[in-house]
């Protein structure tokens, strides 16, 4: 009896960990045809601009880690707040052409946001700066 029991508890936790790694493979996918990462390359690309061509190769080694583990806690919080049949929708969402334009202009967008950002960051510096004295 006691194999029994302890083989279904064997299976059990094997098929949860194999519809883990489904779901996560899955937020993986929406996150790539979402272009949700196409940010980080606009960031890459403005940040290398400003250091030397010669520390390029060394700066984007650090780069890659800080990404790959944005990357890992992003997939983490797609698997908190979504289920896996919300991912799946959007997997099919994102194969329509609408979808795959979300992704085509995702850098343009972001490029856009970011300079959105700089100039919103130094209006409120300014304001901050007059309430702070």
């Amino acid at each position: 009896m006691k194999k029994i029991i302890l083989t279904f508890a064997f299976f059990v936790a094997a098929n949860f960990a194999i519809a883990q790694d489904a779901f996560k493979a899955d937020v993986v996918k929406v996150i790539e045809m979402s272009g949700a990462n196409t940010s980080m390359d606009a960031v890459k690309k403005q940040v290398l601009g400003m250091i030397p061509e010669s520390k390029h190769a060394e700066f984007l080694k650090e780069f890659d880690v800080v990404i790959s583990s944005i990357n890992d806690e992003q997939v983490k919080n797609f698997m908190e707040v979504y289920t896996h049949d919300d991912i799946k929708e959007m997997i099919k969402f994102y194969s329509t052409p609408t979808g795959k334009k979300i992704k085509e202009k995702a850098g343009v967008l972001a490029e856009k946001n970011m300079a959105m950002q700089q100039t919103i960051g130094m209006q409120l510096q300014g304001i901050m700066m007059k309430y702070m004295q």
